[in-house]
């Protein structure tokens, strides 16, 4: 027997469960939004080829042959950070080849790694801190204002991300700036006639201000989600390096009292 054709229309099919993926229930319909992966990854190759150049600079004198051991955090935090570049851009490549299942079943594993990163970064931090002061290096306290904003930066916008799972066009972008946000070390190692001392944040907001300016020119408006994160971000930025410049005596009590 055939169902009564009001019926047919009136039940809807059921959503598809999406974890940490592109493709969900609610589609965007404009035909660049649903072409976008090979912009996304693009992107991550180019946080890819910036986390590389930073990182070769100082990876055999602090990392591979240091002057003194480091702590095994620092080994995991190098670890998890490189892993979440790479699934970053397995997952626009998957996006990009429709291979929608594949992006499903990967971003259950990009979910523990992602919340795994800010615990792992702020450990990083302050184990660093305490080593360097341990030999002689000065106190850094002041500065782990920088590390603990970039911690927090991912966890927001990761777990916004994580949110908006089932709206693609919020997702995939609140995902791009949490991805942009760990180039800022990267950007920091740069030689300083590049990228000057202490101005790293603004290379950061340029590569997400790229991806504002791409929707400006494809969809004909900036997203929502460049538009609330990029102001929210430079204002933290700021204050996060007044606090590591000027080493303000409350935020001096705090520190001393994280690095204990």
């Amino acid at each position: 027997m055939t169902a009564h054709p009001a019926t047919a229309v009136a039940k809807p099919a059921a959503p598809d469960r999406v974890a940490l993926g592109e493709a969900g229930p609610r589609r965007s319909s404009h035909p660049a939004e649903r072409s976008a992966g090979a912009f996304y990854l693009w992107a991550g190759l180019t946080i890819a080829a910036i986390v590389v150049i930073g990182f070769s600079r100082t990876v055999e004198t602090k990392l591979i042959h240091p002057p003194s051991p480091r702590p095994a955090i620092l080994y995991l935090h190098v670890a998890v950070s490189t892993a979440w570049v790479l699934l970053f851009i397995a997952q626009s490549a998957l996006v990009r080849l429709r291979r929608t299942a594949w992006h499903r079943r990967l971003g259950v594993a990009g979910a523990g790694l992602g919340a795994l990163i800010p615990a792992v970064g702020i450990a990083t931090a302050l184990a660093m801190a305490r080593l360097h002061r341990a030999e002689g290096g000065g106190d850094h306290a002041a500065s782990i204002a920088v590390p603990l904003y970039d911690m927090s930066a991912f966890a927001v916008m990761f777990g916004l991300a994580i949110l908006w799972r089932r709206r693609p066009d919020y997702h995939r972008r609140a995902m791009l700036i949490a991805t942009c946000g760990l180039a800022a070390a990267a950007f920091a190692r740069f030689p300083e006639w590049l990228v000057p001392n202490h101005a790293w944040y603004p290379y950061v907001d340029a590569l997400i201000l790229a991806a504002a300016v791409r929707d400006r020119i494809v969809l004909r408006q900036v997203h929502p989600v460049y538009l609330c994160a990029l102001p929210a971000l430079a204002a933290a930025q700021a204050t996060t390096m007044w606090l590591a410049l000027s080493a303000p005596g409350p935020w001096m009590s705090i520190a001393h009292a994280l690095l204990r």
